[in-house]
């Protein structure tokens, strides 16, 4: 039987967030206007397994937050105006401060968030001059991103009856 509340609605409205840079003045807050994807890739993986010669698997963690924040958005959007402005702005700097520029991501509907740090751009978006408004991607490299996830199911969590027995000692 279907109850009132047995189902969940995504809305890309549910984004929010804000990208900045200390060289380009105002930063930019997500509100879901005119973007129409956005992307956060890790860019290696986080295990690998090596078969000893006994046929014993050695498994291992790889450190490391590299990744990606691809944004496509409309080429009449906001957002597309403020990547162009801070390439604009970033490319007549010096070095140090291209990568300076921050992320921070967050979804209201299932509460993960995205802390992107060291973004630069892998170059600027080819610009199509055609009858209808086109969408334009932008990829964004991160030297370091940070995800979080929150456990609102509570499965893992020890039961209200558990606490209370555990309580006692």
């Amino acid at each position: 039987m279907f109850g009132l509340f047995d189902h969940t609605v995504y809305s890309f409205l549910d984004l929010s967030g804000v990208i900045s840079h200390p060289a380009v003045g105002k930063s930019y807050t997500f509100t879901g206007q005119g973007v129409g994807r956005v992307v956060v890739s890790m860019e290696e993986d986080k295990t690998f397994h090596e078969i000893g010669v006994d046929g014993t698997v050695i498994l291992g963690k790889i450190p490391g937050g590299a990744g990606k924040l691809i944004i496509e958005c409309q080429q009449t959007s906001n957002i597309h105006k403020w990547l162009l402005h801070a390439y604009q702005v970033l490319i007549k700097k010096n070095a140090k401060e291209w990568g300076r520029m921050t992320a921070f991501l967050r979804n209201l509907n299932d509460g993960t968030k995205h802390t992107l740090r060291g973004l630069s751009f892998e170059r600027i978006p080819e610009k199509s001059y055609q009858a209808e408004g086109q969408m334009v991607t932008w990829v964004l490299w991160a030297a370091d991103i940070d995800s979080f996830a929150p456990n609102p199911s509570g499965a893992g969590q020890l039961s209200a009856l558990a606490k209370r027995w555990l309580s006692r000692f």
